[in-house]
């Protein structure tokens, strides 16, 4: 019989969500255990959706060697339109979500022309865009604020998903959370033995028994533990159903159809792309269009979560979103990432913001620390290249 092939797990390609679970746990001691009560769970999972909506985009611009600063101001503008559209012109709150939609799409069309179509580097498109988006949002807002909204709009940002509580303890528990943890363990359990036997399928080598049920274990615990804390809090934001269907959506857009591999071989190497045959003007305008669209979404959900519209909504996320990206393995040079690598910086991101307030230091550190974190990343990616060549 012949033996099978093993190889260890990677512990570049899984090393971020250890270092999570590390971050997480010094806060946990550090804050007495505040950063791991149900309501701070749930505040995490609604303050960085937006972030988690943002990154997924924006993976997509950084897998082609490029970025696109003007989402934080495309999400101002489109909460600021959706808010407007709702509360002074009575419209319905849909047709409003659409028109805020097709605005981003607008300005990711804009974009996606002149990076693909002219030739003009995607640094300067989006600067320009982030200036006239923010630029557009103050003088559509008037520079002040637009609320309240109303409470079938506020749902979408900070509304919760058929919660049904019963007694468990000293308090109560979402059975609806236990319901979909079930469920997300039997698929994760399911998708890893369907990948192990398509990978002994072809004679590929497998990731070693022990290892794989580490790597399990650690998964599922993580998910236990967040379903767990949502269902002792009021259920599953619904927040978290709009991010976990784009996240799904765009993991499977990367990484199982022709479209994503096209983005990655373009990052990887945009001449040997063309030479294949790869529209890669298509794959940029796109990628750009695209970009647009989900900060649109990002906007909604963001005035949803603030039951308001103001004209400094979306500043940095820009900066958010792209450092989620690298901090989450993608390549600073482009054709290296995951969607889900994406959403894993998001979170790492967001805990570190969530510490670092629970503790008390002032927002010009907390910068300062980000700043480090990314830069790491960063260097630790071109070092690890290097060091392949």
């Amino acid at each position: 019989m012949e033996k099978k092939k093993t190889v260890n797990l990677s512990m570049k390609q899984y090393g971020m969500v250890f270092a999570l679970i590390a971050i997480f746990i010094i806060f946990y001691f550090m804050t007495g255990g505040n950063n791991a009560t149900p309501m701070n769970m749930n505040n995490l999972i609604m303050q960085n959706s937006y972030v988690v909506i943002l990154a997924t985009g924006m993976l997509l611009c950084v897998l082609t060697g490029n970025i696109d600063l003007g989402v934080g101001s495309y999400v101002a503008l489109c909460g600021a339109i959706a808010a407007k559209l709702v509360v002074e012109q009575k419209w319905a709150i849909p047709l409003a979500f659409l028109v805020a939609l097709l605005v981003g799409v607008a300005f990711g069309v804009f974009n996606g022309i002149f990076i693909a179509y002219l030739n003009i580097p995607p640094f300067v498109v989006t600067l320009a865009g982030m200036l006239m988006g923010r630029g557009l949002t103050y003088t559509l807002l008037a520079s002040k604020t637009v609320g309240p909204l109303p409470d079938n709009y506020v749902r979408f940002g900070a509304g919760f998903f058929l919660t049904k509580k019963v007694p468990f303890g000293d308090g109560h528990i979402d059975i609806v959370c236990i319901i979909v943890a079930i469920i997300a363990t039997l698929l994760i359990i399911f998708s890893e033995f369907k990948n192990i036997k398509t990978k002994q399928k072809y004679g590929f080598a497998i990731v070693k028994p022990w290892q794989t049920i580490v790597k399990l274990v650690v998964i599922l615990g993580i998910v236990w533990f967040f379903f767990y804390k949502l269902a002792r809090y009021n259920g599953i934001p619904i927040v978290l159903i709009i991010m976990g269907v784009i996240v799904g959506i765009y993991h499977f857009i990367t990484s199982k159809t022709v479209a994503g591999r096209q983005i990655y071989a373009l990052g990887g190497n945009a001449k040997a792309a063309r030479l294949s045959g790869i529209d890669t003007k298509k794959v940029f305008f796109w990628v750009y269009t695209n970009m647009g669209f989900l900060a649109a979404i990002a906007g909604i959900v963001l005035s949803a979560r603030n039951a308001s519209a103001t004209p400094k909504a979306g500043d940095g996320f820009e900066l958010d979103a792209i450092g989620s990206c690298y901090i989450g393995g993608a390549a600073a040079a482009g054709g290296v990432g995951t969607v889900i690598g994406a959403v894993v910086g998001a979170f790492v991101m967001g805990i570190l913001n969530n510490g670092m307030f629970l503790v008390g230091l002032s927002t010009d550190l907390q910068k300062v620390v980000k700043g480090l974190v990314l830069l790491g990343a960063v260097t630790f990616d071109v070092l690890s290249n290097k060091k392949k060549n």
